[in-house]
């Protein structure tokens, strides 16, 4: 079988369609073979075999492995794998990665299949495993220590339990420190090895919070060994540079060991700041002497030649300088915030007196300037793509660099002292500029500093003295002076932006900006002046610049390719940002005869439709022209808005259905959909005659929820605000524009069509049974709601079955009794209407999103339990959870085979209960209690011990990068989200509903005293708290 899988792995690489498709229905069928398995792991360990096919077998090997190494598994193709056949696995695996065998990719792979074993039988059921990777660490080979610390790093990322880290924890750092300060091992296996022990501050985090004396006292513990070896890697010098132009081999791995070094201080500092800051000093000068040593090297590599950056090994470990630099900055920014270097550094400015006469302030300005300038890599990335020069200036690039921690680090410097960091930094700028011998990548760097901290201090509204300001001033008009050095010009532009939105007097430079933005011959100083319009404008310029900017913006882009700017994101968000600020300078330019600012808008959405950046823009600036006629009340306005944009949306549906553009055709749905949501009541003359046409031929069609919902929601809003039009309208074929209405109804309502896809259709059928009455209805009437009801017996997605039940609570606002007599008299797959409807309805209702569809649901289910229907009290419905007591976990296929259960009660019962929940988050209680239990989880965490209240000296801060990978973090991150869908005060429905309760027991509406006594006490409690108020 060895031979027939090796080459139906091989075939899985064939380069033929053909043929590996079928080696890849080959081997899905192989694995039923009881051999399977231990014949991938043959050729795993096969050393004749080429590298490639061994890899192929192992990663299906773990593959496998996760799918089937489980006794039970979730999956229908589960494969179970014998006792017997487990352990030679294990074992076989095993000795492959602790093999002397020096191939790393092997290695790799076959510690990832141990990583997977490991994870469901260390140590239970694989006890030798640990003894086993420890063994051969002291005096193994170098390629046996490689299998080793990949097996220790699995193990302690995938594979322990709070209990098991307890008690293995000593070991696995002991056995990683004896490699880490061995000088005669490879520095990789010795970086590898530090690696480890950071990762054990990972499971640290996790576990501290509940064993919070143990885990510091074992952490301060092994700091005591650890602590000292790491100050000395830091300060460990690097080899000689040569002239290469290139980082040497010799380097890599120094400056792997270095890298992890720092990496595991900033771990160290996040999970257990105190125990840091006694060391804060030496770490803080150690890593400044580093930085100063490095800054002649990353200069001669990345800023006067182009060599390889961000350079990782097969273990993921970095090697490259930029690495280094990168985290040391990071570490720096760390350690300047801790109270013993604030202190010191404090005292030294204190005896110089000023901050630009420090010398500690300017040589930090020397290191930030080195490191800010911009890289030849860079240099020309940007030339060639402008849009990564703009993804880097608006912070949107997921690029981390040196430039960017350096800017970041000054940002932090200057929450610390404030204006006296910006006097540092231009008594180190000034001589850049006046003096000789500076190169312009510096002098783009200082204005790139004073840019950050500038924009910074703008978000926050605080204020940096004119004096201070006056003299960038004159830096950025010397800046975009240097015809020759296009970098510098368009960094002077972009400071120029910045400066104009607070000080006036740089406004004056607008006529420059708005000509380089079409003059300039480069294209980066161009989009660079784009994107400081936006700055301008901010600042207030006077409205007669208004034509001047919108007619540049189109200078811009008439000079371009157009079908370039497709996969040009960001300077498509550029420009958008830009041309809505300048329309928002007098939005009314937007219905100007000879105005180009719509068309321009229409011109980018077009070949910008499928980013959502740019939708969401073009959206949001459609709906602030059509909101801010709306509210002037002058329906000629929107008349004239609708006589400019219509042309553009329509043609934007026939361009899109000739190209089978379908973000094109979202879009122009979008648009058309707000453009409808603030009409004019009624509406302008044939707006339904041009608009109805195209949108029903969208909705008889589509089945894409992107164009159903607004395509929907445009026909609500005709009905909303000129149903009379609507009705009066006859299609091609002579239907009524009711009939068409009622056929784009059935439609999304059929069973083809989604959930999500058309969760409009609700408003829409409500809007039209409101607007078109029973008169105009007739026989249509019960069919369409009876497919209403049908629709929402197979419901499953929430804001579908809102948008459905909405239909009969609009209904029940006004004629609650025809409701219920229309659903007890239908038939819905054997069930009677009304339990269908009243079932789906109240067990969604605590679910309902939107102020108005709230408010209306509570008024319709007051009004159906005041009924005192026979047929509703009988109606029995879901009730409360019925609630397990079992320790077990919940497991997918045990919550199968026991899914909750409910109790079930009258549905009079269930709407008072609802109502009261209602009641409550109508109240803000319920929301007030949610930020009570949030203020007493933050308190208990601060509740901490005498000597952990010296982390308060590290601002409290977990680093100025987020540590994607700590327990800690992550429940951060997931506690975002549990207050997003929480309901907030609404003093309308809480009168409502507080006057409804009253009322209904104190004359005992519907057998309202006999329905309180069901209720639950908390339930009781609140309404007894409502009548003592």
């Amino acid at each position: 079988m060895d031979e027939h899988l090796a080459q139906l792995l091989a075939n899985t690489q064939d380069k033929h369609e053909g043929p590996r498709k079928q080696a890849e229905l080959d081997l899905l069928h192989a694995q039923t073979n009881p051999e399977f398995p231990l014949s991938l792991a043959r050729i795993g360990v096969h050393t004749a075999a080429p590298i490639e096919i061994r890899q192929s077998a192992l990663t299906y090997l773990r593959k496998f492995i996760e799918r089937n190494w489980a006794p039970e598994g979730d999956g229908e193709l589960h494969i179970p794998i014998p006792d017997p056949t487990k352990d030679q696995l294990r074992n076989v695996i095993l000795e492959l990665v602790l093999s002397p065998e020096d191939e790393r990719k092997v290695k790799v792979a076959a510690s990832y299949v141990v990583s997977k074993i490991a994870m469901a039988d260390f140590p239970d059921q694989w006890p030798a495993l640990l003894p086993s990777v420890l063994g051969v660490m002291p005096n193994g080979t170098d390629a046996q220590l490689h299998g080793a610390l990949r097996i220790l790093q699995d193990i302690v990322e995938e594979s322990l339990t709070d209990e098991q880290f307890f008690g293995l924890a000593r070991d696995i750092i002991n056995g990683c420190y004896d490699v880490a300060v061995n000088e005669n091992r490879k520095q990789p296996h010795r970086s590898q090895a530090v690696l480890v022990f950071r990762s054990c501050f990972d499971f640290m985090d996790i576990v501290k919070d509940g064993h919070k004396k143990e885990v510091r006292a074992f952490a301060e513990e092994i700091l005591a060994g650890w602590l000292p070896f790491l100050e000395q890697v830091i300060k460990a010098p690097l080899p000689p540079l040569d002239d290469s132009g290139s980082q040497p081999a010799s380097w890599y791995g120094p400056v792997a060991l270095k890298d992890q070094a720092v990496k595991t201080l900033i771990k160290i500092r996040t999970v257990f700041p105190s125990l840091l800051l006694p060391q804060s000093g030496a770490f803080f000068t150690a890593t400044w002497e580093e930085l100063t040593r490095l800054a002649p090297s990353y200069q001669s590599l990345f800023i006067d030649s182009d060599s390889q950056s961000r350079l990782e090994d097969i273990d993921g470990l970095p090697f490259t300088l930029d690495f280094l630099v990168l985290d040391q900055l990071d570490f720096l920014s760390q350690c300047m915030r801790a109270p013993p270097v604030q202190k010191q550094l404090n005292a030294e400015i204190a005896a110089h007196g000023s901050a630009h006469d420090t010398p500690w302030i300017l040589s930090l300005m020397k290191i930030l300037v080195s490191f800010s300038q911009i890289s030849q890599e860079e240099e020309g990335l940007w030339n060639i793509d402008v849009s990564l020069y703009l993804a880097e200036e608006t912070s949107v690039s997921s690029n981390y660099t040196a430039r960017t921690a350096c800017g970041d680090l000054f940002i932090k410097l200057g929450e610390w002292l404030d204006q006296r960091a910006l006097e540092g930094l231009f008594a180190y700028t000034k001589p850049l500029f006046t003096g000789d011998g500076a190169t312009w990548q510096q002098q783009e760097a200082a204005l790139y500093l004073f840019n950050a901290l500038l924009d910074d201090y703008q978000d926050l509204e605080k204020p940096i003295p004119a004096e201070i300001l006056n003299a960038y001033l004159e830096l950025v008009n010397y800046a975009i002076g240097r015809q020759e050095e296009s970098m510098l010009r368009a960094r002077g532009f972009l400071v120029a932006g910045s400066l104009a939105e607070s000080y006036p007097p740089a406004v004056g430079l607008l006529e420059s900006v708005i000509e380089g933005m079409t003059r300039d011959e480069n294209e980066l100083v161009q989009v660079a002046c784009v994107k400081a319009v936006e700055g301008f404008i901010k600042g207030g310029v006077p409205a007669d610049r208004q034509v001047p900017i919108i007619l540049a913006i189109q200078r811009f882009l008439e000079a371009k390719d157009l079908t370039e700017l497709e996969d040009a994101d960001d300077l498509l968000v550029t420009l958008l940002d830009t041309l809505r600020a300048a329309i928002n300078i007098d939005i009314r330019i937007t219905i100007q005869p000879e105005s180009k600012a719509v068309d321009l808008l229409f011109l980018i959405a077009t070949h910008g439709a499928a980013n959502f950046h740019v939708t969401l823009i073009v959206c949001e600036s459609f709906e602030e022209i059509a909101e801010t006629f709306r509210d002037l009340q002058d329906a000629s306005l929107y008349t004239a808005l609708c006589a400019k944009v219509l042309p553009s949306i329509t043609g934007t549906f026939d361009v899109a259905n000739l190209t089978q553009d379908s973000p094109l055709v979202t879009l122009a749905a979008d648009l058309l959909a707000l453009l409808t949501r603030f009409g004019s009541e009624p509406l302008p003359v044939g707006f339904v005659a041009n608009t109805l046409p195209k949108l029903n031929h969208l909705l008889m069609t589509s089945t894409e929820g992107e164009i159903l919902r607004p395509g929907a929601e445009a026909v609500k809003y005709m009905l909303m605000h000129d149903h009379h039009q609507v009705f009066g309208w006859s299609d091609e074929n002579g239907r009524s524009g009711l009939e068409v209405c009622l056929r784009i109804i059935d439609r999304l309502l059929g069973p083809e069509i989604e959930d999500n896809a058309a969760s409009e259709v609700g408003g829409l059928a409500a809007e039209l049974v409101e607007k078109a009455g029973h008169e105009r209805l007739g026989p249509f009437l019960p069919q369409l709601l009876q497919a209403v009801a049908s629709r929402l017996d197979s419901a499953q997605a929430a804001p579908f079955i809102q948008s459905l039940i909405l239909v009969f609570a609009r209904l029940s606002l006004v004629g609650a009794q025809d409701v219920v007599n229309f659903l007890s008299d239908i038939q819905i797959n054997g069930q009677v209407g009304l339990q269908v409807v009243l079932s789906k309805w109240l067990e969604n209702s605590v679910n309902f999103a939107g102020y108005d569809e709230i408010r209306q649901n509570v008024i319709a289910l007051s009004k159906l339990y005041s009924l005192n229907d026979s047929r509703v009290a009988q109606t029995m419905v879901k009730g409360d959870l019925i609630v397990t007591n079992s320790d077990r976990i919940m497991t997918r296929s045990r919550a199968k085979l026991n899914p909750d259960q409910y109790t079930i009660i009258p549905s009079p019962l269930k709407m008072l209960k609802v109502l009261i929940e209602e009641l409550l988050s109508a109240s803000g209680v319920q929301a007030a209690a949610n930020a009570a239990a949030a203020a007493v989880s933050e308190f208990a965490d601060e509740d901490l011990d005498a000597d952990e209240e010296l982390d308060e000296g590290w601002e409290d801060e977990p680093g100025d990068t987020l540590d994607l990978s700590l327990g800690s973090t992550k429940a951060d991150l997931m506690g975002l989200f549990d207050g997003c869908g929480a309901r907030q005060r609404d003093d309308e429905t809480q009168a409502y509903l507080t006057d409804f309760f009253i009322r209904a027991a104190r004359e005992n509406v519907a057998g309202f005293q006999e329905w309180f006594g069901m209720l639950g006490e908390d339930e009781k409690l609140k309404l007894h708290e409502l009548a003592a108020q």
